[in-house]
């Protein structure tokens, strides 16, 4: 009778999270960003990001960041690297003309806002979190052919448009995997 209970428990887990777009159900479509330094940086990295149902993975490892910094990381408009500074991504991706604010902690900001990246002592960042204001394949909030930056500086989350997250330090082009 345990073990009975047990596996319906396990089942409605299972369930439970596949619901949410996080189980083990398929993967829908992914999509990946080699970050390069912008002139003077060494910031460099890899992104994914993986739909899930009605929200996106988004997993990064990235190096030669600030030892123990904070800095902000946006989707950016246009996938377009050439100006060597990044400024050629142009502003937020936000399809919607939303205000800037704190990246998946609500619908209401840019589609493009993502939560801060923490540079370990080392200036590395692994990071895994869930977005549900983007989306990876087709659609205005689909982050293909957008740009992605890493700024010098953390995100204030309230300063408009850009959260007075400074330089841009890494830029590559989100291409669909």
């Amino acid at each position: 009778m345990k073990k009975l209970l047990a596996i319906a428990v396990a089942g409605a887990m299972v369930a439970g999270c596949a619901q949410m777009g996080l189980g083990t159900g398929p993967d829908g479509p992914k999509a990946t960003a080699a970050l390069e330094p912008t002139k003077g940086s060494q910031t460099k990295g890899t992104v994914t990001f993986q739909q899930r149902g009605d929200k996106v993975i988004v997993s990064a490892t990235i190096s030669g960041l600030k030892p123990g910094g904070t800095h902000g990381f946006h989707v950016h408009e246009k996938g377009d690297c050439s100006s060597g500074d990044g400024m050629s991504t142009g502003g937020h991706f936000n399809p919607a003309g939303k205000p800037h604010g704190h990246g998946g902690a609500t619908m209401d900001t840019h589609a493009g806002d993502m939560p801060n990246l923490r540079a370990d002592q080392y200036g590395n960042a692994v990071e895994n979190f869930t977005l549900s204001t983007i989306s990876v394949g087709s659609g205005a909030n689909s982050v293909v052919g957008k740009g992605l930056i890493v700024h010098a500086n953390p995100d204030d989350y309230k300063t408009q448009p850009t959260g007075n997250a400074g330089g841009r330090i890494a830029c590559a082009v989100i291409k669909a995997s």
